[in-house]
Formats: C-alpha cells, structure tokens, sequence
C-alpha cells in the first residue's frame, strides 16, 4: 500500500469517526440517554488518592456541601433557557462538523502526493458539503418564517431530521416543514423525519 492510500485511509477514518461521535452525542442530547453504559454507576463512589469521583448529577465539593442545595423543580425560564441551549448547541456542533469534514478535504486538496482523481473527489465532496448546509440554512430560516421558534435539521445521506422547538406539532406545521424540505433539499417526504422538542 503506497503513501496516497494511507493518507486517504486515515482522512477517511477520520471522517466516519467524527461523524460517529456527532451522531452519537446528538442522540444523547436528543434522547437525553448516554450512547454508552456508564463505568461507575449513578450512586457508586470510588476514592482514587485524594480524588473523589461522583455521579455527575450530584458534583459538589466538600467544603461547599453544607451550602449548596439542589434545585429540583423546573420554571418555564429554564426549560426554555434549555431548549435554547439545545437549539444552539445542536447547530454548532453540526456546522463544526462541516467545517471539519471541509478542511480535511481542503488538506487533500494541498496535498501533492494526492491524485488528479483523488482531488476531484474531494472538491465534489466539498461542493456538496457547502450546498447542504446552504440548503439547511434556507430550510431553518423558511420555517421559521412559519411561526417556528426554532428549528435544527441534520441530514445523513437521504435521511433527513428536523427538531422543532414547540410542545406540540400541529398537522398542518408538519406539512409546511415537508413541503420546505421537500422543495429545498429535493427530498422524499418519506426520508423527512420531524419531532418536536
């Protein structure tokens, strides 16, 4: 195997696995369920020297211990100051992986050792990258026109998913984002999945 095919192997590698840990940290926040089983358990505590580690809802340090106190109960200022944290979070975590996934081809692109055919790939794959997430930002931006609050839109291959920031979606809601998507990114109304948030 020649140094060209390692090269494009790891960008490659490098890719899935990005995409791989944004896939699974928007499950998480969207589910709210860890992808992976926790090493300690929620009530498990385990001295390690003068470490202490703790569940992670509960992280209070000793010497605050006597003053802190927990908040159980929810306002609508917080549930919405979370769902806002969502929305944003959501966005920049998709567009960051965009950027990434851009400059990894863009180092492709500078690369001498590349091909002509390799080159080719990677400023298509560019391309479609900069028309997705134009594509996106045209979608959010036409929906919330709609009377949406807020809005976020993942696409995987022909898979796309839209979060809407609403407690309940109303059917004709439902049918002006299909008709958005459908018209903007030229997909199949079957491949658009909605749920609210």
């Amino acid at each position: 195997m020649n140094l060209k095919n390692i090269k494009s192997n790891q960008i490659i590698l490098f890719v899935v696995a990005l995409m791989l840990v944004t896939a699974g940290y928007l499950s998480y926040t969207i589910k709210g369920t860890p992808v992976s089983s926790n090493i300690v358990s929620e009530n498990s505590i385990a001295s390690i020297g003068d470490a202490q580690l703790v569940s992670s809802n509960n992280i209070i340090s000793e010497n605050n211990l006597n003053e802190a106190s927990v908040e159980t109960s929810t306002t609508p200022e917080t549930q919405n100051k979370a769902q806002d944290d969502y929305f944003a979070t959501s966005r920049l975590g998709r567009d960051t992986m965009y950027s990434q996934m851009i400059e990894s081809y863009q180092n492709l692109l500078d690369n001498q050792n590349v091909s002509e055919e390799q080159k080719t790939v990677a400023t298509q794959e560019i391309t479609k990258i900069n028309n997705t997430q134009n594509s996106i930002m045209i979608c959010e931006n036409l929906i919330k026109t709609k009377g949406v609050d807020d809005v976020v839109i993942f696409v995987n291959d022909k898979s796309i998913n839209v979060i809407v920031k609403a407690d309940k979606l109303e059917p004709d809601t439902i049918a002006q984002i299909q008709n958005i998507i459908s018209r903007e990114m030229n997909a199949e109304i079957d491949n658009i999945h909605i749920s609210n948030k």
